[in-house]
C-alpha cells in the first residue's frame, strides 16, 4: 500500500502550546493481596479482594470466545493468556471513552465541549452501545492526553509537553461526575516511555486510572513529531506492562488496562514478544480515521492478523465524515468485526 493511502490519525497545532497530536481534523488503593492462575491451569486460586469477587474463569473464557465473533483462523481468542487478578473490567464490560485534552477544542471531544455537555454526550454513546450489545455492560471513560507531542523542542529538546497535574485533577473530578474511569495517554516524541510513565505513578496508583501509549509520536530516529509516523517495539510495551503490573502488586489494585494505539504495521514491532500479565490487560486500539471501508481494511490488515490480547476501535466525529460516504460507523457495524473491539474511543 502506498504511503499516501494509509489510514492516518491527523496532526494539528495547539494554539496555546503549538502541540502536535493525533487528533482533529485524537483515593487510595485497596489493601489486599491476590494470587492468579492462567488458562493453562484448571484450578482458580484467586484470593478475593475486599468487596471484589474472584474472576469467574469459565465466564471469562466464554466471553473471549464471544469476542472472537466466529473467527475460524485460530488467532482469536488469544491462546494461553493469563487470567486477570480480581476486579478486571475486560472482557466483562466494554469501555467507551471520550478522548482529548482540556487545553484544546481541536484535540478531541473531551476538550471540545463543556464538561456537562460532554458527559451527557458520553452517556448517549454508552446507551447506544448497550442497545447494540445488551449482553455486555458498558464502562464510560475519559481518555486524557497527559503528555503531548509538540512542534517546539522545549528546553530539553524532546518536543513534548507534560500537562500540569492540576489538569489531571480536573479530569478526575469530571470523570467522577460521570461515573467514568480515566486513561492517561502519553505521546513521548523524542523522550521515551521509560522516562514519561513513572512520572504519572501517583495517578496510576489509583484503582480508576489506566494508561495509554501512542506509537505515532514515538520518534526513535530523532525526527520531529508530525513529520512521519513513529513506532514502539514490544520491549517498550513490555516496560509499560511490567511497570503497571508492579503498581498493581504494590498498591493491591485491580488490573490496569494498557491501550496501545495502532494504524500501521510498523507502529508496533515484534508483537509476538509482547508479554501478557495477570495484572495488566493489553488493548491494541485501531486509531486511524477515514471512510468505513478504509477503517475496516486497516483493522483487518494491522489488528486482526497480529493478536495480542484485546482490541479497540477509534471513531472520529469529524474526520470519519470527510470522504464519501461521509459516514461514521455505528456500534452495530463495528460489532460485526472479527474480533469485536472491547474498547471504543471517540475523538
Amino acid at each position: 500500500m502506498k504511503f499516501k493511502t494509509l489510514l492516518f490519525s491527523s496532526s494539528v497545532l495547539l494554539s496555546s502550546f503549538v502541540l502536535f497530536t493525533n487528533c482533529t481534523g485524537n483515593s487510595k488503593p485497596s489493601a489486599t493481596t491476590t494470587k492468579t492462575t492462567t488458562t493453562t491451569t484448571t484450578e482458580d486460586t484467586t484470593v478475593t479482594k475486599a468487596g471484589i469477587a474472584p474472576i469467574d474463569t469459565a465466564k471469562y473464557d466464554s466471553l473471549l470466545v464471544r469476542l472472537a465473533n466466529g473467527d475460524t483462523t485460530g488467532r482469536w481468542p488469544v491462546k494461553k493468556q493469563p487470567y486477570p487478578v480480581a476486579g478486571a473490567i475486560l472482557p466483562f464490560k466494554r469501555v467507551v471513552a471520550f478522548y482529548g485534552n482540556l487545553f484544546s477544542k481541536k484535540m478531541g471531544i473531551l476538550g471540545e465541549l463543556p464538561p456537562k455537555e460532554m458527559l451527557a454526550k458520553l452517556k448517549t454513546e454508552v446507551k447506544a452501545w448497550e442497545k447494540a450489545d445488551p449482553k455486555t455492560p458498558v464502562q464510560p471513560a475519559l481518555h486524557y492526553i497527559a503528555v503531548v507531542a509538540q512542534g517546539a523542542a522545549g528546553s530539553d529538546g524532546k518536543y513534548r509537553y507534560r500537562m500540569p497535574f492540576k489538569q489531571i485533577d480536573t479530569v478526575l473530578s469530571i470523570a467522577k461526575r460521570g461515573n467514568a474511569i480515566v486513561f492517561l495517554d502519553v505521546q513521548v516524541s523524542l523522550s521515551t516511555i521509560q522516562t514519561e510513565l513513572p512520572l504519572l505513578e501517583k495517578y496510576l496508583a489509583m484503582p480508576n486510572v489506566h494508561f495509554g501509549m501512542d506509537p505515532e509520536f514515538s520518534m526513535k530516529d530523532g525526527s520531529k513529531p508530525g513529520k512521519k509516523i513513529g513506532t514502539f517495539d514490544a520491549a517498550d510495551i513490555n516496560f509499560a506492562s511490567q511497570y503497571l503490573a508492579g503498581l498493581v502488586k504494590k498498591y493491591n489494585l485491580p488490573p490496569k488496562m494498557l491501550v496501545v494505539h495502532r494504524f500501521t504495521r510498523k507502529m508496533v514491532t515484534n508483537y509476538k514478544n509482547i508479554k501478557l500479565r495477570p495484572e495488566v490487560q493489553v488493548v491494541i486500539d485501531m486509531d486511524g480515521w477515514g471512510e468505513p471501508d478504509l477503517k475496516l481494511g486497516t483493522y483487518r490488515n494491522h489488528i486482526f492478523p497480529e493478536p495480542v490480547q484485546f482490541t479497540g476501535f477509534k471513531l472520529f466525529y469529524k474526520n470519519d465524515l470527510k470522504k464519501a460516504p461521509h459516514h461514521m460507523l455505528t456500534p452495530d457495524e463495528v460489532l460485526k468485526y472479527k474480533p469485536q473491539p472491547i474498547y471504543i474511543q471517540y475523538q
